[in-house]
């Protein structure tokens, strides 16, 4: 396949019309619920890229209709007090989701805290309960890079069912959802990494690949079956060129060299990025008609 018959995922355009999609929904919920469906989001500290995420999580909550409680803790802050918190909106009925922005300083236990949070309203999908539920095929919230990825897939395919699928990477909160998520389509997966022997032989059989792990521009074009769709969940930003203050931002997958063998593919950025947010919030409403004993939404 040539580079002008790869066809670029527009993960942005995507996001855009769930985020609608998901505005529409709400008046329903609140005519239903008699209240808006809320998410709390906590953020420890001061780290510069977690402010920039808070603040466009909270952006795009209410501009989706949702209320948004912020919840903005020193960088000193005490384990026991986090717990507390998270205990204090586990019992906020106004809340139905929370996310707790990690990392967390070094001093915090985000394992702790993660599993502190109520099943139910843990939107990232991170608590062992959630997993637990994905990986028997019931009904869970589930982390929100994954879910969008497969909904990139979904509409670039259609039909999964039995197609070849690798995802390189093994993180608890991208890779073994995904690994789960295409299961649940009837994929046939591979779970592949950085220490998978022969791994651009393993690639290469895939007619999807999900790049989730962390090295910019791992996955080589040569790696690719002629046809597959890639996924590129990475995001590194390369040391800056002679006279430039900032790098660019690449994937996990050396896009130029890909663009002369795939279907398709998601970029970086615009790719998947743009989904998380939007996830987060399908995850918002989903958790609130659940609490609401209300069937899930439509469409979602």
């Amino acid at each position: 396949m040539t580079s002008a018959g790869a066809h670029i995922i527009d993960g942005k355009a995507f996001a855009a019309g769930l985020r609608e999609r998901i505005k529409v929904a709400v008046p329903a919920f609140v005519t239903q619920a008699g209240r808006a469906p809320g998410l709390a989001v906590v953020l420890v500290g001061e780290d510069p890229a977690s402010q920039v995420y808070v603040a466009s999580k909270h952006k795009a909550t209410l501009a989706a209709g949702m209320e948004s409680f912020e919840h903005r803790l020193p960088a000193d802050t005490l384990q026991e007090d986090l717990i507390a918190l998270v205990q204090q909106l586990n019992a906020d009925e106004t809340v139905d989701g929370i996310l707790v922005q990690l990392p967390l300083p070094k001093h915090l236990d985000e394992k702790a805290v993660v599993m502190a949070i109520d099943p139910n309203k843990d939107v990232d999908g991170l608590h062992v309960i959630n997993a637990g539920r994905l990986a028997n095929g019931e009904e869970a919230l589930t982390p929100c890079t994954p879910l969008g990825s497969l909904m990139l897939l979904k509409d670039t395919l259609g039909d999964l069912s039995g197609l070849d699928a690798v995802v390189v990477g093994r993180s608890i909160l991208v890779g073994k959802p995904m690994a789960q998520l295409l299961l649940g389509e009837n994929c046939t997966v591979t779970m592949a990494h950085s220490r998978t022997r022969n791994l651009p032989d393993v690639v290469r059989r895939a007619d999807i690949v999900v790049a989730a792990v962390g090295r910019a521009e791992m996955v080589k074009g040569d790696w690719l079956k002629d046809g597959a769709v890639v996924i590129d969940v990475g995001i590194n930003r390369l040391d800056p060129e002679p006279g430039k203050d900032r790098g660019r931002l690449v994937g996990d997958v050396a896009t130029a060299e890909a663009l002369d063998h795939v279907r398709a593919i998601t970029p970086v950025p615009g790719g998947v990025g743009p989904m998380t947010i939007a996830v987060l919030l399908r995850n918002t409403l989903v958790a609130a008609s659940a609490r609401a004993g209300l069937a899930k939404p439509g469409g979602f």
